[in-house]
């Protein structure tokens, strides 16, 4: 194997070095710091981090591209183009079944024809290829899990009082106090970070990955899709999808918003009036309609281009990009609007016109005493933006104008579940699934914007977060 890169996989890279700029930037400035102290120490955003921290790890493992070119490797993968999480997640992604199987199924979910002993055709539920294949009686499934369920607790549990003992003793020394004064320190809820609710989350966190390490090689933990693809394996691969359209749409459309946003407030005049009339036009225009628009053009000429793209993962990755592309295009309006109304107010406190009667030049005004008193917003709009764009992601998707059908989505699991809860029986666990893990992402993302709003807007600072 070798190492292969695609378009989104190098934008992914910048903004993850911007992560650790940012982080840097934080733990240098004294301000800053106070700032973010104010959003760690709440056991709920402690959580939506935590959170939010392993959907970003899962996302930069798939994001880690290799190409296989030797055929041994070839045989153990269908597909060319692997990642890291592609090797962590193998048994999900090499055990395929026929069809449907509900989750830890040991047999398939419809029945098929099959002979007996007595050679008489027969309607049965047959044997899965790889659930639960390793029991000789089926009827012991939820034993067998059961006692894996009780060791892997006993292994967590002991994991967990490892990194407790490490890390507090860790943070007694930075504290300067014995192991014994901090733990009790813990134990009566005196210290001001919420240790108790980080170390129930490392222990939850040590659990769930040990379980999946556990189950996955024997069981669909989430079942099966129509065409035998594990679905656990299919929402995994979707965290990646909504990590790449919630943040490279937000870093294309910041620079649309934010410049024209504070030219339009500081400069008025003509100016304002063909900004204004630019993004007053773009909204009257339905969201949808437009993005299907560009969509389906983007999809013609990639057709009658096919020499464009040497696999299909990089003909995937460029549609990926281009919806990217497309929805930070058609949604900087409303941020725009924001700081249009802000630089308005800003242009005429004291300061910025001392600065303009002292002969500074405009940009410098805007770059020094604007747009860092609008950084709040923007910080505020973008945490706000990541969940929408991700919900619009999963509609568009619903729709047929989202991504490609070959890239793994929640959308498209959505979307391809429409028929699936038609059936008789009905197949509930591929939307259950991308719900849940779509859910618990958008909730993290609220939960962490309301923690930045309340601890970098100006105007919540002086009303208690009211």
């Amino acid at each position: 194997m070798k190492w292969f890169s695609l378009w989104t996989d190098i934008l992914l890279y910048v903004l993850i070095f911007m992560l650790f700029a940012f982080v840097y930037k934080v733990l240098k400035s004294p301000v800053l710091r106070q700032q973010m102290r104010n959003v760690v120490m709440k056991p709920l955003n402690c959580m939506a981090i935590f959170i939010l921290c392993i959907y970003v790890a899962i996302g930069t493992l798939d994001s880690v591209h290799f190409e296989i070119t030797d055929s041994a490797t070839q045989k153990e993968y269908p597909n060319n183009i692997i990642s890291l999480l592609d090797i962590i997640l193998k048994p999900a992604l090499t055990h395929s079944e026929k069809t449907y199987s509900a989750p830890f199924a040991t047999h398939a979910y419809t029945k098929e024809s099959a002979i007996d002993e007595q050679g008489d055709i027969v309607r049965e539920f047959p044997r899965l290829r790889y659930g639960g294949i390793h029991l000789e009686n089926p009827d012991l499934k939820m034993q067998d899990i059961k006692n894996r369920v009780q060791i892997v607790f006993l292994q967590s549990l002991i994991l967990s009082l490892a990194f407790f003992v490490v890390l507090s003793a860790y943070f007694a020394r930075r504290q300067k106090c014995s192991f014994e004064v901090f733990v009790i320190s813990l134990g009566r809820g005196t210290q001001e970070f919420p240790f108790k609710t980080f170390y129930f989350l490392l222990f939850l966190t040590l659990f769930i990955i040990l379980l999946i390490q556990e189950l996955m090689p024997l069981y669909h933990i989430l079942g099966t899709s129509k065409v035998g693809e594990d679905v656990f394996y299919q929402s995994m691969k979707s965290i990646r999808t909504g990590l790449i359209i919630g943040t490279l749409t937000t870093l294309i459309m910041l620079p649309f918003a934010t410049l024209l946003g504070v030219m339009a407030g500081y400069f008025l005049g003509w100016i304002d009036d063909v900004i204004q009339y630019s993004y007053t036009t773009l909204s009257s225009i339905p969201g949808v309609l437009l993005i299907a628009a560009a969509v389906l053009t983007l999809q013609v000429a990639m057709t009658r281009n096919e020499a464009w793209f040497q696999t299909m993962s990089e003909r995937s990755d460029a549609r990926l990009l281009a919806l990217c592309v497309i929805l930070g295009i058609t949604s900087w309006t409303g941020l725009c609007r924001l700081l249009r109304g802000e630089a308005l107010k800003l242009r005429e406190i004291e300061y910025v016109q001392a600065a303009r009667s002292l002969g500074l030049k405009h940009f410098s005004i805007i770059s020094k005493h604007i747009i860092p008193n609008v950084m709040h917003i923007i910080l505020i709009a973008v945490a706000l933006d990541f969940s929408g764009l991700v919900l619009a992601e999963a509609v568009l998707s619903y729709v047929g104008v989202g991504v490609d059908p070959s890239t793994y989505s929640w959308g498209t699991m959505i979307n391809g579940a429409r028929l699936e809860m038609a059936r008789m029986p009905m197949v509930w666990w591929s939307l259950c699934s991308a719900f849940i893990f779509m859910f618990i992402l958008v909730l993290s993302a609220n939960i962490f914007s309301d923690a930045l709003r309340d601890a970098f807007d100006p105007r919540t600072q002086f009303t208690g977060g009211k």
